[in-house]
C-alpha cells in the first residue's frame, strides 16, 4: 500500500507537508505505521497548481528518501493546492509512468489500495474507455485505470456521479480479493478524497489543519507522531475541500 498527502489553503512551501513534520510523507516513505508495509520505496511524485490550468508534475522511480533534489524542491516550491505520493507497488512495474500522481487536463489524481482481482478484470475495465482515453493510458496500474474510468464517467461535470459510477462498475463483478480504495484528486480549485472498500478495510485517510496557514491537509497518516488533531475520514465517504468550505458526502452505489 502507498502513502499520500495533499493540501489546500493559503500558499505554503511544499516542505511544510512533504518533508518537515516529524511524521512527514518523506518519513512515511520509510516508516509508515498504518499500512501493511512500512516502506514505500517504489517511486514518488508531486502535482502542484500555480497560475496555469494544468498542474505541474514531478515523478521519479527513486525512493523518495534517496532523491537529493526533493528537499530543495519542496523548500523552494510554493502552492495553495498540491498532492504528493510515495509508492509501494501492488500492480505494475517500477516505472515513471506508473508513479502517482496522474494528470489529465486540469485534473491530478493519486490512489492507495487495489482493485480486487485486477489482473483478471483489467481487459474488461479497459474496454469501457473511449479510444482517446485508452490511448492516453501510459502505465499498467489499476490506479491509472481507475482515474481514466472516472474521467470516462463524467468526472469533469459531476464528481460525485463519476465516483459512484466508477465504483459501481468495479463492484459489479465479484472477486475473492477485496476492493480497497482510497483516493485524492483535484481540478485545481477543490481537493476531493474518498475511501471505499468491499470489506470495510479501505486504506486509512485523515484530515487535519496546517497550524500556521490554517489550510486543510489530507494524509494517509497524521503528519505528527502525536496525531490528536487529526480526524479519520469514514469508509464510503467523499470529502470535498476548498479554501473556503469543507463538505462530506456518503458514496451511493
Amino acid at each position: 500500500m502507498c502513502r499520500f498527502a495533499a493540501y489546500v489553503g493559503p500558499e505554503i512551501p511544499l516542505e511544510r507537508i512533504v518533508t518537515l513534520p516529524d511524521h512527514s510523507l518523506l518519513e512515511q516513505s520509510q516508516n509508515a505505521t498504518e499500512a501493511k508495509m512500512s516502506v514505500n520505496g517504489d517511486g514518488f511524485g508531486l502535482a502542484w497548481y500555480g497560475d496555469q490550468m494544468a498542474p505541474g508534475l514531478y515523478r521519479d522511480v527513486l525512493p523518495a528518501w534517496s532523491d537529493g533534489n526533493l528537499p530543495d524542491l519542496c523548500r523552494m516550491m510554493r502552492s495553495g493546492l498540491f498532492l504528493a505520493h510515495v509508492r509501494a507497488s501492488t500492480t505494475g512495474a517500477t516505472s515513471r509512468q506508473n508513479c502517482h500522481p496522474f494528470r489529465w487536463g486540469r485534473w491530478a489524481f493519486m490512489h492507495n489500495g487495489q482493485i480486487g482481482g485486477y489482473p483478471a478484470r483489467r481487459r474488461a475495465l479497459e474496454a469501457r474507455l473511449s479510444d482517446d482515453l485508452f490511448n492516453a493510458r501510459q502505465g499498467t496500474t489499476d490506479s491509472e485505470l481507475l482515474f481514466l474510468l472516472m474521467i470516462q464517467n463524467g468526472l469533469e461535470d459531476d464528481v460525485m456521479g463519476a465516483i459512484s459510477a466508477t465504483l459501481a462498475q468495479i463492484s459489479a463483478v465479484k472477486t475473492d480479493t477485496p476492493h480497497r480504495i482510497t483516493c485524492a484528486l483535484s481540478d485545481g480549485a477543490t481537493l476531493f478524497a474518498f475511501r471505499f472498500s468491499s470489506d470495510g478495510r479501505s486504506p486509512t485517510l485523515y484530515i487535519g489543519k496546517d497550524m500556521d496557514s490554517g489550510g486543510c491537509v489530507l494524509a494517509s497518516e497524521p503528519l505528527e507522531t502525536n496525531g490528536a488533531r487529526w480526524t479519520s475520514v469514514p469508509d464510503r465517504t467523499v470529502v470535498a475541500l476548498s479554501r473556503h468550505a469543507m463538505d462530506f458526502n456518503d458514496i451511493i452505489l
